[in-house]
């Protein structure tokens, strides 16, 4: 089971104003700005040598990220690792005791994940994520 950091996701009300202080300020440069309709969000991706940060904005008032920016406000909102194989992954997590949250999702690119409940990883939630064209 191979891992490394591919992201962390930062929940933001304004995508806009945080781009200027990710990008204008901190320095970190800004490579794309996507909507993703199907987790109603707006997602800056901002590359660094190790992964990415993304500043998540939801697009939607009855998202997920919209009921937790409501709950928590601004902030941390997820790691993600990055798997070979995510069926084989979040059976071995699951095996072990750990909560994953749903069915493997895919995303328009082709890229697919699932989320860990941060109950089970010490109050992060985990996104495993698998790039197109990895797996099974």
């Amino acid at each position: 089971m191979s891992t490394k950091l591919n992201h962390i996701a930062i929940v933001v009300e304004d995508i806009d104003k945080a781009i200027a202080v990710y990008r204008d300020a901190i320095g970190l440069p800004l490579t794309a700005v996507n909507e993703e309709p199907a987790e109603a969000v707006k997602v800056a991706y901002f590359p660094t040598a190790t992964g990415e940060v993304e500043l998540v904005q939801p697009t939607t008032s009855d998202s997920g990220i919209a009921k937790y920016l409501a709950k928590k406000g601004e902030g941390l909102h997820h790691v993600c690792l990055e798997v070979d194989n995510i069926e084989e992954t979040a059976g071995v997590l699951t095996a072990k005791g750990m909560e994953v949250l749903g069915e493997i999702r895919t995303n328009k690119r082709g890229d697919r994940y699932i989320f860990v409940h941060p109950k089970s990883a010490h109050g992060v939630l985990i996104e495993l994520y698998e790039p197109a064209g990895r797996g099974a």
